[in-house]
């Protein structure tokens, strides 16, 4: 597999490479990457074939828009790139309407992303996080006025409840709201929730699923390591202080990890290579986020479209990282379908 062996996204028109360039590196000066480095990862992702674009109204404090806009109008490359952004956390402190999913911050956003960017429409338009208060209605009514409005060709949904994206969908079904084309969640061997709910009902909706941070923030790279009271040591990294989205490291961490280390110790593929390439196989994933700091990570997570492991390898990552069942879907066994259906096995269509 290569970025240009493309795709649609969930049931939409819209056509993406299998690896996405997550920018949330572009002028962050503390773990970010340098201008000038942004634009050699951005032009060296372009000439491999990529054509999936991710920014955010947030990053970098608006940086990140900026840069990613000057390097689409230098490589003269907006008709060929799919550019999305995103809104709904605030940008301004003290003031409620400068974040959140209302219609009035979700225009205000997105007149300061087309300023940034220098364009004057957005690709993919997301939800960055479900802000617990607008009523869906509200959001999908404006978001459907923005694509008629020509402002934003398709949306999708970052961070939230299964339940919420469904309901998106189940609305617009009737014609008369366009309705989100995908999802973008946290989706790694370290944090694999969404396989209960989201993966499930994004495939009954028809809704692409975009992976973030499939390194989890690092973790499954090996840069980090266990100390003697089964803490992390520091690694120089994003888990080197708290982090709400990764707040443990379970002892299953550690054995997903130990496994992760045997496979690259007997194979000519890197940690971050496998696990990135384990998401990005996983059925139902679309296209997978990456970032870089460098030209050369960048090109390591290209690579890693390549990896080739036997099935039994994949079967062993897949079995130690697997996640607890929690109520109901303990109950969802081959066991439990025998006994439902008189001992017979059935399978579903």
């Amino acid at each position: 597999m290569t970025l240009s062996d493309y795709r649609t996204l969930g049931k939409s028109g819209l056509i993406v490479s299998p690896l996405a360039l997550g920018t949330m590196t572009f002028g962050n000066p503390s773990w970010g990457s340098p201008d000038d480095v942004s634009e050699r990862i951005f032009h060296t992702y372009l000439d491999r074939g990529g054509n999936f674009v991710d920014t955010a109204d947030i990053y970098s404090g608006g940086r990140s828009e900026e840069l990613v806009g000057s390097f689409v109008r230098q490589s003269a490359s907006r008709d060929r790139i799919v550019l999305s952004t995103k809104f709904g956390f605030n940008a301004e402190a003290g003031n409620p309407h400068a974040g959140g999913n209302g219609r009035k911050n979700i225009h205000r956003a997105l007149e300061g992303s087309l300023r940034r960017l220098g364009t004057d429409y957005i690709d993919l338009y997301w939800m960055h996080v479900w802000d617990m208060v607008t009523p869906v209605e509200e959001v999908l009514q404006t978001l459907t006025d923005l694509v008629r409005q020509g402002k934003i060709r398709y949306f999708g949904f970052s961070d939230m409840p299964a339940w919420y994206a469904a309901k998106a969908g189940a609305l617009a079904r009737d014609g008369q709201l366009v309705g989100p084309v995908a999802q973008q969640l946290y989706y790694s061997l370290a944090e694999r929730s969404i396989e209960r709910e989201h993966l499930p009902a994004a495939r009954d909706a028809g809704q692409g699923v975009v992976p973030w941070s499939p390194l989890a923030y690092g973790f499954l790279t090996g840069k980090y390591r266990r100390t003697s009271d089964g803490g992390l040591a520091s690694g120089s990294g994003r888990l080197d202080k708290f982090n709400p989205m990764f707040p443990e490291v379970t002892d299953q961490h550690w054995a997903t990890l130990a496994a992760l280390r045997q496979l690259a110790d007997e194979s000519d593929y890197s940690m971050a290579q496998i696990a990135l390439a384990w998401v990005a196989n996983r059925a139902g994933v679309d296209a997978t986020l990456t970032g870089a700091r460098s030209v050369e990570q960048l090109t390591e997570n290209i690579e890693a479209l390549e990896v080739d492991l036997p099935r039994e390898a994949w079967s062993k990552l897949d079995a130690v990282s697997r996640p607890g069942h929690t109520f109901p879907y303990h109950i969802f066994t081959p066991e439990v379908n025998r006994g439902v259906f008189g001992g017979q096995p059935v399978r579903a269509w």
